[in-house]
């Protein structure tokens, strides 16, 4: 029940940031700002990238540090291929808080 509930509310939410798109009458040239909802997608992109980033960042630490625990004499072989993961990790997160930025600019209030 709580689920349909929360399901509710974004749709409630949904309608009501599309009131000012539905509430213009036409399209009056290039100075008109309309909101699109772009900006608003591409910060929640963001907040996302960024959270699952950080989860993801906090896994290999806690299972590289487990490993290292476990076997001491492997632990620069599993120091390496963390800092390796990691940095991939960080590769993709940079790419996708760039090209929700870039999405996000598009519009204009």
């Amino acid at each position: 029940m709580k689920t349909l509930s929360l399901a509710g509310w974004i749709a409630v939410a949904f309608f009501a940031t599309a009131l000012p798109v539905l509430a213009q009458e036409k399209y009056a040239g290039p100075q008109t700002s309309v909101f699109s909802g772009a900006a608003l997608g591409g910060g929640l992109g963001m907040a996302l990238t960024i959270i699952g980033a950080g989860y993801g960042m906090g896994r290999i630490g806690s299972a590289a540090v487990e490993s290292m625990a476990r076997q001491p004499e492997a632990a620069p072989r599993i120091q390496t291929a963390m800092i390796i993961i990691a940095a991939m990790l960080e590769g993709a997160t940079l790419a996708s808080v760039v090209f929700c930025f870039l999405v996000g600019n598009k519009t204009a209030f």
